[in-house]
């Protein structure tokens, strides 16, 4: 029997040992999709104890906790943080088949020492020694960015944003990390919203540009993605509940946002086709200025009406939603690719099911402009697991060019969470491995360590231009 979580954990063959070892364990990591808080970057944060940095705001935690019957109490409610970390070592250490045993486990051993087995009888163990690690200088939140080997940092950003913390960051000359922001519109797009025209009145005010068309709607977007291009953002990222396409004119969008400004209602199709119109124009101007254009769809969120209005959005009340139609996702690419307009792209879908079909459609758009210029986004969500890992590439090796991966982010709040690279890049490692001793691939350790070293870190700091 193998011994719970060693060194060769995941590695069930030697060339996946030699691979992770010698290759994917020394590459530096850029975390190009996150939810961390720069503010916390540049006040050099430190923690007073392990729940604050674990179990604050982290819906995955909580999802598993409830499951397990625990009190709201000892979740998000008034519990003390020593309550809370005693309620969660009871939940892992009987979380067999869930990932977030393997993730804590990793955290423990790589930022703590820890190589025992969290549970409730061990809890008091656990939480003495992270809390006196927390306390020495190298835990703090620079600290433990450094100790994890990352290079560069891209938050989530709205529009509306005064990106203060990032020009703290990049003027602060102790900090050696790069943080730069990601523009997130989605608020500007969300039209069917009932707080959509407070929305415009805030950037109109951030824009300095008074938006009463569509027109100034596109006009006061373009004032800040110059903005957010002055603060060395590489990157967009959008939020779909599915890549839609019902192309309109114009005269009709003009219409459509006149409608929702004055406070009437808007059909199920205007709000289609103001958001696919709104996409392509925000397409043109990434490709425009050389920026990543990220597809997040196929979540259902906030699902739980009653626990939505108690404690908001990200709380661990969302779903997969199994409607996204291929279709319109290709048909969107090809109305940007038509006019020479479609930017590198990142397809990220909440559902496993649609695997096969992103994949064929990555093919239709590829081009000589980069290497796998339409990217399958690593798996996703509730898909970032050992079995949703091995899917994702095993599906873009048999349907793309897997050498041409840009790999895994954290997609997190945090700071602890960057051995989620090491997880996946010890998947990655299983499955090559797995292949070259079944004959599928050559037995070429000079070549599959230059795979896993470009989807580990090189084909990131290419594809982004970091």
């Amino acid at each position: 029997m193998k011994k719970f979580m060693d060194k060769d954990f995941l590695l069930s063959t030697p060339t996946a040992v030699t691979l992770f070892h010698d290759y994917a364990a020394k590459m530096p990591i850029i975390d190009y999709h996150c939810h961390i808080n720069p503010r916390e970057i540049a006040e050099d944060r430190k923690f007073e104890n392990i729940t604050q940095v674990w179990l604050g705001g982290d819906h995955y935690k909580w999802r598993l906790m409830r499951s397990a019957g625990v009190d709201e109490k000892y979740i998000t409610g008034d519990a003390s943080d020593r309550e809370k970390f005693q309620k969660w070592a009871e939940v892992l250490g009987k979380a067999i088949g869930n990932p977030l045993l393997h993730w804590s486990h990793l955290e423990l051993q790589r930022f703590f020492g820890y190589e025992g087995v969290l549970n409730g009888d061990t809890a008091e163990e656990v939480w003495n020694l992270c809390n006196e690690k927390l306390a020495s200088p190298e835990m703090s939140v620079r600290g433990l960015i450094r100790q994890s080997n990352v290079k560069v940092i891209c938050t989530t950003d709205d529009p509306i944003d005064s990106l203060e913390w990032h020009k703290l960051i990049a003027e602060d000359s102790t900090c050696d990390i790069e943080v730069y922001p990601a523009w997130r519109p989605d608020k500007a797009m969300n039209i069917e919203k009932p707080d959509f025209a407070d929305y415009m009145a805030k950037l109109s005010a951030a824009s300095g540009m008074e938006i009463k068309t569509y027109a100034d709607l596109k006009a006061a977007l373009v004032n800040r993605m110059d903005f957010f291009g002055s603060m060395n953002c590489k990157v967009s990222d959008h939020a779909l509940e599915y890549v839609y396409y019902a192309p309109a004119e114009e005269s009709e969008l003009e219409a459509i946002f006149a409608k929702k400004m004055n406070g009437e209602s808007l059909s199920d199709i205007e709000v289609k086709r103001f958001k696919t119109m709104f996409m392509v124009f925000c397409g043109g101007e990434y490709h425009k200025r050389g920026w990543v254009m990220q597809l997040h769809y196929g979540a259902k969120r906030d699902n739980n009406t009653r626990m939505f209005e108690k404690l908001g959005p990200d709380t661990g009340y969302d779903c997969i939603n199994n409607y996204a139609p291929s279709s319109e996702t290709a048909d969107f690419l090809n109305a940007l690719e038509i006019n020479d307009k479609l930017p590198k792209t990142i397809i990220y879908s909440l559902n496993p099911n649609d695997n096969q079909a992103i994949d064929t459609i990555l093919g239709c758009f590829q081009s000589s402009e980069a290497v796998s210029k339409i990217q399958h986004g690593s798996a996703w969500w509730f898909n970032d697991n050992k079995t949703g890992m091995r899917d994702q590439i095993i599906s873009l090796g048999n349907l793309g060019y897997l050498a041409g991966f840009v790999g895994m982010l954290t997609d997190s709040r945090s700071f602890l969470s960057y051995p989620r690279h090491e997880y996946f890049r010890r998947i990655l490692c299983d499955v090559l491995g797995e292949l070259t001793e079944n004959g599928e691939f050559p037995d070429d350790i000079k070549t599959l360590g230059e795979i896993v070293s470009d989807i580990s870190y090189n084909n990131t700091k290419n594809y982004f231009g970091f």
